[in-house]
């Protein structure tokens, strides 16, 4: 075989792996150690060099074991071909159809294609040619785009190849996108391909700008405009009685696709014309024109989120939202829910469209007055979206009127919708910030001030927030947001920064212990709960045990774990996990999740344990580690070289999965009659505080002393002490299991879903902390307990 690559232009690493696989005597010789090949050690160009040289391998060769590890490595890695490398490629491909095992991959053909450097030679075209026409004499052709994209490479379609290919679609919509395509070139015809989702098991990862060259040809960005347009025409004509309506009927699979690559250009461009076209297709697609319980094209909805999960705005946010106000399919409605929490996340990738908020009428005081039928309707936003009703005369009402209800029942549910509408803007402005602030994202003061701060939705949020302007010597001011500007810590008025300079949310990984102190005193003395755990927020630093483990931490391994709770925890998160379970392959998975900003993403492994008689899944927890994207794929990095911000708030997902999801917070692990995990339950539902219990600890030093609690309670380093009348206790403040004194024996309470027995403000959401506090308001009083469990216990005791 002909080299690809002059031996000169590759390292001795990759020049062994070539001699063994074109050389049959140094295959015999086998010059290369370990017969495993090192990814780590080829560059992306010899990547695309050697795995030319490996299709031409068959699956007796002994240099079959350098195919195996080049495709591996091709599989999480971005080739680069030159255009020498590709014609080969490709015309290895076409050797491979001859032999008896060969399938002439076209995906794997046009991924190539995609990722060749320069021109291609006259020898790739004729390739090609004859890819398509040996594989369009097959009884069916899978990958459709693919081969049209070789097809335009390689002169044309016959037209029996052509009409097995049009085959997959007989409607309009995909047929004009393959159109479009078609006269753009081969080029624009494989990034079509890669697009549409075509791959095979030795494809590499999606090209990370594969969306934007697409966004950029401004004939496809023409085409998808024209493709919406014919879509929301098509399901008008349903809803209308044009076309007769059949449930997900409405567009063929093929047209989803489209549409879905359509909303995604449009998304990526912003286009201003995609508000006004997006929500009545999506209403369109969502109900069914008669009573039933279905719709036009629930593929279509599902792709439309997907597309906005990739490209998310606050306008196509809103859109889902009102469809999701109108399907009646119940799994449409959950499945909705979780594609629009993912969308809320993703938003905060997007800061230059995250905060466009609408205006709901909200003034700086958040509140929205409405007059219906001689009452007023009050909804104000504080910090959640109540509404409430009152006479002319100011007098509250504790229900809508029973006249309104009956005079204005439409109003009525216009406010309700408009209630919901505000309380999912603010979530998505809180997210996208929280996001945002996990990335160290900065936004200029002109945006904040124009988007958010003026906006009544926007500044309930940001005026909960700590926040830093820049300083003359080059610094940053931790402020807090005023009606007239801002005020440091001490109260002191700081005027606003100038109009393009950057304003950042505050982080307690960049400050003193002191400050976090004084931000923490300050909401909790004016009762002000922030829209995320900010002041209070959890610090993770390297442990000089991580510093000698290298690229993996052991910080949060080993922990016993109910394993339905932690799927669906990390599901909500935004991990990427897979379901475990007694089955082949189900005991063990990497779970990701890639963080703000997209070059970082965190792992977890964890091992499926058993199932317990009553049904109750087990898993443990294992290392957690860091990979970066290098060139479209991902490297393990050194935990080392993981910025402060992204390793503590990656550790902090994970520390919530333990805390939340382990056996030690279960009050009834142990009257289960099972042994196996016993000593693990003893020993982590009173183990030192983590970073999650430490914060939760915080709260209580200041929550404790404005209560009736405070003269019969006492912090020490893990436990909140609550003297009783007839006995002393130790609530752990990480598992909040309890323990009586003296003798140290366990009492089991039931969680109860009321929070403490009093008001009492929480500086920020934890239902720990609520149980916690819940636990303490009943123990001080234990002699009026009537409970019988508890009770039987207290005797016993006694």
């Amino acid at each position: 075989m002909t080299a690809v690559l002059p031996d000169a232009t590759l390292s001795p690493y990759a020049a062994g792996l070539l001699r063994v696989m074109t050389v049959p005597e140094a295959a015999a010789e086998d010059p290369v150690d370990g017969r495993v090949v090192d990814g780590s050690r080829l560059s992306d160009r010899e990547l695309g060099v050697l795995l030319a040289a490996a299709y031409r391998l068959v699956p007796v060769d002994p240099a079959h074991w350098v195919r195996l590890g080049v495709t591996s490595a091709c599989q999480r890695r971005q080739p680069a071909f030159t255009p020498e490398s590709c014609a080969a490629l490709l015309s290895a491909l076409v050797d491979e159809l001859t032999q008896p095992w060969g399938y002439g991959n076209p995906v794997l053909a046009v991924n190539a294609l995609l990722r060749c450097e320069g021109p291609l030679p006259v020898e790739a075209a004729r390739s090609a040619g004859k890819l398509v026409t040996a594989l369009g004499e097959r009884y069916r052709v899978d990958h459709p785009y693919s081969m049209l994209a070789l097809a335009g490479l390689g002169g044309g379609l016959t037209a029996r190849i052509g009409s097995k290919l049009f085959t997959w679609s007989l409607r309009s919509i995909a047929r004009d996108e393959a159109s479009v395509v078609s006269a753009l070139g081969p080029v624009a015809q494989a990034l079509l391909a890669e697009a549409s989702g075509e791959r095979c098991y030795y494809s590499p990862p999606r090209l990370p700008d594969m969306w934007q060259r697409l966004a950029d040809m401004p004939e496809y960005a023409s085409f998808a405009r024209r493709a919406l347009d014919a879509a929301h025409r098509r399901v008008a004509d349903i809803q209308s009685g044009r076309i007769a309506y059949k449930a997900d009927a409405a567009f063929e699979r093929h047209e989803v696709g489209t549409l879905g690559r359509a909303v995604r250009v449009a998304l990526l461009r912003d286009e201003p014309w995609l508000t006004d076209l997006l929500r009545p297709l999506l209403l369109g697609a969502a109900v069914a024109p008669t009573a039933a319980r279905t719709a036009p094209s629930q593929a279509l909805l599902h792709e439309v989120a997907r597309a906005v999960e990739d490209f998310p705005t606050p306008e196509a946010l809103a859109a889902l939202r009102a469809a999701r106000g109108v399907a009646r399919h119940k799994g449409v409605l959950k499945q909705l829910d979780r594609e629009l929490q993912r969308i809320d996340r993703a938003l905060g990738d997007r800061p230059e469209v995250a905060f466009r908020l609408p205006d709901l009428g909200f003034g700086l005081d958040g509140v929205r007055t409405v007059t219906v039928g001689g009452y007023d309707a009050v909804i104000t936003l504080s910090p959640d979206v109540d509404l409430t009703w009152r006479r002319a005369d100011g007098r509250a009402l504790a229900s809508v009127p029973a006249a309104v209800r009956r005079d204005h029942a439409d109003t009525v549910k216009e406010l309700r919708d408009l209630v919901k509408q505000a309380r999912g803007q603010l979530v998505t402005v809180a997210r996208s910030l929280e996001l945002g602030f996990t990335a160290g994202a900065t936004l200029p003061y002109r945006r904040w001030r124009d988007e958010l701060a003026a906006n009544g939705l926007g500044w309930n949020v940001v005026r909960r927030l700590i926040w830093e302007v820049p300083e003359a010597s080059g610094g940053w001011r931790a402020v807090l947001p005023t009606d007239d500007g801002f005020a440091d810590l001490s109260g002191t008025p700081v005027p606003a920064p100038e109009p393009d300079a950057e304003i950042r949310l505050w982080h307690p990984l960049n400050t003193s212990a002191e400050e976090i102190r004084g931000w923490r005193d300050e909401f909790t003395g004016r009762e002000l709960r922030q829209p995320f755990k900010q002041a209070f927020r959890e610090v993770y630093l390297l442990t000089p045990a991580e510093l000698e483990t290298e690229t993996y931490s052991n910080r949060f391994a080993a922990h016993i774990v109910h394993y339905r709770q932690l799927y669906a925890l990390m599901k909500g998160r935004g991990w990427a996990c897979s379901r475990l379970g007694p089955w082949d392959g189900g005991d063990t998975d990497d779970a990701y999740r890639v963080l703000p900003g997209g070059a970082w993403r965190v792992g977890l492994r964890h091992d499926y344990r058993d199932q317990q008689p009553d049904g109750i899944e087990c898993a443990s927890t294992d290392r957690v580690w860091f990979d970066r994207r290098v060139g479209g794929a991902w490297r393990t990095a050194p935990l080392s070289d993981v910025p402060a911000i992204v390793l503590s708030e990656a550790l902090r997902d994970v520390d919530l999965f333990v805390s939340v999801t382990s056996i030690a917070a279960d009050p009834h692990w142990m009257d289960r009659g099972d042994d196996r995990y016993a000593d693990y339950w003893r020993d982590a539902s009173l183990a030192e505080l983590t970073a999650t219990a430490q914060a939760r600890r915080s709260a209580l030093e200041r929550i404790i002393p404005r209560t009736k609690l405070a003269d019969r309670c006492e912090l020490t380093d893990r436990h909140l002490v609550v003297r009783g009348q007839l006995s002393t206790y130790r609530i752990h403040l990480g598992s909040a299991n309890i323990l009586m004194e003296p003798g140290n024996t366990y009492l089991c309470i039931v969680p109860s879903r009321r929070g403490p027995h009093e008001p009492v403000f929480l500086p920020f959401e934890d239902d720990r902390l609520a149980l916690i506090l819940s636990k303490a308001f009943l123990l001080a009083d234990d002699d009026r307990i009537t409970d019988p469990s508890i009770v039987a216990q207290l005797r016993a005791r006694r």
